[in-house]
């Protein structure tokens, strides 16, 4: 008998490499890497008005063993100190490694913090300042004058601010007449997003000096003035 052709080994070697890698003894696994940290993209070390949404969205990456983004890892958020929400409580990561989410402070904290979980990591804290309401200010409408019974041609305007002059929204502030008689509408409102509410006045019968008090919260009570003539 002839012996096999060299062309005929050859081929008989490239048929059988395939069905011995099969055996699960040739098969070598690859693992996809491991979650290994949080990182903080943006949004840490803000500051805003207490109680409002801070204006640069959270943002952290996970990055797996290699050092590289890993996708579809859930990461949580979850608030520290200070009050407030963030939203949404849990995202999973896209294929940059990245979550996203938006932090509202706490309406009457200055130490406001937060953390990012993911399975197996350790957390990030995520740190922000909270401008409290420090003073309430008179913006226009003080000192006028009109005829007794009559309503003040400007209206009146205060002004809630915190440190470095801050406009604090979403705070009540409330009137009252002190002498004159007369009336406010309305006897309370709600600082909009300049920190500022507006009254109308109306003065009472009384010639003269009359006076009128607003308050919000802890701040206060001022005095507005007025002359009927």
């Amino acid at each position: 008998m002839r012996s096999p052709r060299p062309t005929h080994l050859l081929a008989a070697l490239f048929t059988a490499v395939p069905a011995l890698l099969a055996f699960p003894g040739c098969t070598k696994t690859v693992e996809a890497p491991a979650a290994a940290r949080l990182t903080i993209v943006q949004g840490h070390l803000q500051t805003a008005a207490a109680g409002t949404l801070l204006p640069t969205a959270v943002v952290l990456r996970v990055l797996g063993t290699d050092g590289a983004p890993i996708g579809k890892i859930p990461v949580s958020f979850n608030v520290l100190a200070g009050g407030g929400s963030v939203d949404p409580g849990t995202v999973v990561s896209d294929a940059n490694g990245e979550v996203k989410a938006r932090w509202t402070l706490g309406p009457s904290s200055q130490v406001q913090t937060m953390t990012g979980t993911a399975p197996g990591v350790d957390p990030v804290v995520l740190s922000a300042t909270g401008i409290v309401p420090g003073d309430l200010l008179i913006a226009q409408g003080n000192n006028q004058t009109a005829k007794a019974g009559a309503a003040l041609t400007v209206q009146i305007v205060l002004r809630v601010t915190g440190g470095s002059n801050v406009a604090i929204p979403g705070q009540t502030v409330a009137f009252s007449i002190s002498s004159g008689g007369g009336s406010i509408s309305p006897q309370s409102a709600v600082t909009n997003a300049l920190g500022e509410v507006s009254v109308k006045w109306t003065l009472g019968p009384q010639t003269g000096l009359q006076m009128a008090t607003a308050s919000a919260g802890m701040l206060g009570p001022i005095s507005i003035a007025a002359v009927a003539n």
